[in-house]
């Protein structure tokens, strides 16, 4: 089994989930993409051989408002939105962790306000063979 800490560098993540999709989400979601509230990066928090927790983490942008009645229903959103894309990337993922092709499930949790500038969307991928 590679070392997943190795794998996925912060490099990595911010290769496969670059800061221009921020961007290209607010632009979509709102039609601009100066109307975001915060920047999203993919950050890994725990790896094991079964199981690769990653977290979409949102740092508040400027003086911008981070409230959570921005950020619960995001689990939602990010699920479907395909700016984010969580079904492609848990793929890619997945594979970049050596689990054999489709032997994977992912979910997002409910976000947890970490401090008043940073929300996270817990990002789970379980392998299931």
């Amino acid at each position: 089994m590679p070392n997943l800490a190795v794998v996925f560098s912060p490099e990595c993540l911010t290769e496969l989930f670059p800061p221009e999709r921020t961007d290209a989400f607010f632009d979509a979601l709102f039609g601009g993409a100066e109307e975001g509230a915060y920047n999203i990066r993919l950050a890994l928090t725990r790896a094991t051989d079964r199981r690769l927790d990653f977290a979409f983490e949102l740092h508040q942008r400027g003086n911008a408002c981070l409230a959570c009645n921005l950020t619960h229903g995001l689990p939602q959103v990010f699920a479907r939105h395909p700016v984010i894309g969580a079904a492609s990337l848990a793929a890619r993922l997945a594979a970049l962790a050596g689990w054999p092709e489709g032997a994977h499930h992912w979910e997002l949790e409910r976000t947890e306000e970490l401090s008043d500038a940073l929300h996270v969307v817990p990002f789970i991928i379980t392998r299931t063979d």
